[in-house]
């Protein structure tokens, strides 16, 4: 237990006067509300939003009983006044997951220590930003409806495919909610169907007793059809993540208006995504490697579900590096070139080794992409993209490559994943074009 209970104590027989908004509501709760109380010098970064409040910045806990995983609990600075409120876990190495401010419930009470009504009023401000984004639309039906802290709503993602909901679980409060979860998305109109996707390694660590949800995640083998921006996908619930990489939907289209007459090279195609865009985009041929074969099944059926001709775009199952240092032996050049790996660091004590594997794979890429070419570079790696290090990493690439290399543009996950600056934590995806000569 990362908050142990020596941190808890009673309530003082005797507590400073305290007048607040949040302080007021919470003397009228039925069952009480626990504080929270932050170490000296650690209040004013939860003051200025940061959502995760860290065991490390806890002083001590005050209530009797203790509060459970996924109460809702004060956030006090050392003189017990409530700066804000939000979810607990005794388990996590996030103590207080922040859902409002002090500021906030002054301006408008009705959600303060209100799971249930915050969110209805989370879910339907996510609701009405994707509307203004023009998501759905005739031309694309998949997009991210929340995006965690981005919707200030941490530990919870919804993807929507069509009338199907995919809900992506990562905090313990997320699992307790499940339910009133369900009606306000079961509530929206274009929604028929709901599928729970709990992150099992995640709450694990939460504290959370993990079989049963396990044999939950098993059982989604659903396959569904859906377009991004007029081109349609096949895309299967057992696969990556919620089913599909709505992410990159911006960085696919960019890549349909740049491979008119050009041969191209997907490399970790998946299922086809960024290959599909640029045959769409007049590619004189196209090739996709990956090394699933399952994912190829679904890019193959793509071929078929767009009317694209099978002489001008496929797929092949093989490894990335063999493929590449192959093509590079045999002085194959396409003039543009994708890659875009799976997380090669999915936390930052590895970010040195993945590092590595960034350089080399760019590397071959780079000695596969035609003088004057592109090559489209991703990482999905939050410890790389937060490190900055990869713009050097690639220099590094393109020197043991014997290549020389222009930044044309950089990007990132696509306008329905917004990031809270006050959580940077949240930025993810890296998405480089480079000019190879």
């Amino acid at each position: 237990m990362l908050v142990s209970s020596r941190l808890t104590r009673c309530l003082a027989h005797h507590p400073p006067s305290i007048t607040t908004t949040l302080h007021d509501i919470a003397l009228n709760q039925p069952k009480g509300v626990a504080k929270v109380i932050l170490k000296k010098g650690k209040t004013q970064l939860f003051r200025d939003g940061s959502p995760m409040v860290y065991s490390g910045a806890v002083d001590s806990i005050i209530g009797r009983p203790p509060p459970k995983t996924g109460d809702a609990v004060l956030v006090a600075d050392g003189a017990q006044k409530p700066i804000g409120w939000g979810l607990y876990n005794s388990c996590s190495m996030f103590c207080v997951r922040l859902m409002q401010l002090e500021e906030e419930v002054s301006g408008d009470p009705s959600c303060a220590l209100n799971v249930e009504k915050l969110l209805e009023t989370r879910i339907d401000a996510a609701v009405n930003l994707r509307k203004n984004l023009r998501l759905p639309s005739a031309n694309t039906n998949a997009y991210r409806l929340v995006n965690s802290e981005g919707d200030r709503l941490s530990g919870l993602i919804i993807d929507i495919f069509g009338d199907l909901a995919v809900i992506a679980s990562s905090a313990a409060w997320v699992e307790k909610y499940k339910e009133h979860i369900k009606k306000c998305i079961s509530g929206l109109d274009v929604i028929n169907n709901i599928v729970w996707r709990p992150s099992v390694d995640i709450l694990k660590e939460e504290g959370l007793d993990v079989t049963d949800l396990a044999q939950e995640l098993s059982g989604s083998t659903e396959r569904v059809k859906v377009v991004e921006n007029g081109i349609s996908y096949m895309i299967s619930l057992d696969r990556q993540k919620t089913g599909f990489y709505a992410d990159q939907r911006e960085n696919r289209q960019f890549i349909s208006t740049i491979c008119d007459g050009k041969k191209v090279l997907d490399m970790c195609c998946y299922t086809g995504g960024f290959a599909l865009n640029a045959a769409c985009g007049h590619a004189l041929d196209v090739t996709g490697v990956d090394s699933s074969a399952p994912a190829l099944e679904l890019a193959n059926q793509n071929i078929i579900l767009n009317n694209l001709d099978p002489k001008r775009i496929s797929f092949r199952k093989q490894d990335a590096t063999t493929f590449m240092k192959n093509a590079a032996s045999r002085n194959e050049v396409w003039d543009v070139v994708i890659l875009d790996p799976p997380k090669l660091a999915p936390r930052r004590k590895v970010l040195q080794s993945a590092s590595g594997m960034y350089r080399n794979l760019n590397s071959l890429a780079m000695r596969l992409t035609k003088p004057g070419g592109f090559l489209m570079t991703c990482s999905c790696s939050g410890a790389m993209t937060q490190s900055g290090q990869f713009l050097r990493v690639l220099q590094g690439a393109a020197s043991m490559a014997g290549r020389k290399i222009t930044l044309v543009r950089q990007a990132g996950a696509a306008c329905d994943h917004p990031i809270d600056p006050s959580y940077p934590e949240g930025v993810y995806l890296t998405n480089i074009l480079l000019r190879v000569v």
